[in-house]
């Protein structure tokens, strides 16, 4: 069984580049879909594993909400490298968000 950290971890790598999931997404992937603060706290543990593509987990609105810890810019140029587009200061989800059903395979796999 994997712990709530492991879970999120798992998740978080398998968001493809170019798109983009919420902090409340990855945690209902994870399993407790009450604990989207938990999955910010999980990412910023981490370090700077780079096999972590933490910069595609986004707030609800779209938004980026790194800004408050000091890397908000990093996290806009890392997504704008992956071809993720902005419209002021959020991402369409409607566009860029990740949908785990439409790609092969599942998270837990």
């Amino acid at each position: 069984m994997l712990t709530f950290r492991e879970s999120v971890l798992r998740v978080v790598r398998a968001i493809p580049k170019g798109r983009v999931a919420t902090y409340g997404q990855v945690a209902a992937l994870a399993g407790s879909p009450l604990a989207a603060r938990q999955v910010g706290t999980v990412l910023r543990g981490s370090g700077s594993c780079e096999d972590i593509p933490w910069q595609r987990v986004v707030n609800a609105s779209g938004g980026l909400s790194t800004y408050k810890i000091g890397v908000g810019e990093l996290q806009r140029a890392l997504l704008e490298a992956e071809g993720v587009r902005f419209s002021g200061t959020l991402i369409d989800l409607k566009a860029y968000r990740w949908d785990p059903g439409k790609v092969s395979g599942t998270v837990g796999s």
